[in-house]
């Protein structure tokens, strides 16, 4: 697993994205930073090999590119909150789609829908999912992907928070998944929600929280 340097500039974004009084541009804006940011850790992640250029004084530098094929698939709704950064940083990137909602009353998560990158089997794929509470949801996706010939080393969950009851549950069900996230939570309440928290993320990233 790879946990953000729990910076004090870190601390303070997620100050503002916690408050429950915070205005929806506000949590947008430092989401979105925090995003960048989680991206640039999962990025890090992917194979790179030695690649030299020629620079314009006429050196050689002995530098680096990436050496295997990268696709994104965010969980809809909320983990489309996290295609525009990535576009930003990677134009042209292929992105899947997977639609998996966790039942209110038994925490249970149903899959409603896929659509995935043709010859997804031989990529590094990013899953994209800013909660992983109870982790249902998240190991649904990943069996999804599974399914459809991802290696489970080729997998990386990428989220914003993370639960130890969740994370515990990926590491048994999937122990070779690698983790990005920006912070792990105390606890699961009764109701499965993170505690401290941030509330439901795709509601107030996309404005239809009540």
């Amino acid at each position: 697993m790879t946990l953000l340097p729990q910076t004090d500039h870190l601390r303070a974004m997620h100050t503002v994205i916690r408050d429950r009084h915070a205005a929806q541009a506000d949590f947008v804006h430092y989401s979105n930073r925090i995003i960048r940011l989680l991206l640039e850790a999962a990025m890090e992640l992917i194979p790179v090999e030695k690649h030299e250029v020629t620079t314009p004084v006429g050196a050689t530098y002995a530098g680096l590119r990436q050496a295997a094929e990268v696709c994104a698939v965010p969980v809809i709704r909320a983990g489309e909150s996290m295609e525009p950064e990535l576009r930003a940083m990677c134009p042209g990137i292929r992105i899947g789609k997977i639609l998996i909602q966790r039942d209110k009353t038994t925490k249970l998560p149903h899959l409603y829908y896929t659509h995935l990158p043709p010859g997804i089997a031989g990529h590094h794929v990013l899953l994209l999912e800013p909660m992983l509470a109870t982790g249902g949801s998240a190991g649904a996706a990943i069996k999804v992907l599974l399914d459809h010939g991802v290696s489970e080393e080729h997998i990386v969950f990428v989220n914003l928070l993370a639960s130890p009851e969740g994370l515990a549950a990926l590491a048994r069900a999937h122990p070779r998944v690698r983790v990005v996230t920006s912070s792990i939570e105390e606890r699961l309440n009764e109701d499965a929600f993170m505690v401290p928290g941030i509330g439901d993320f795709g509601d107030r990233y996309f404005g239809t929280a009540a």
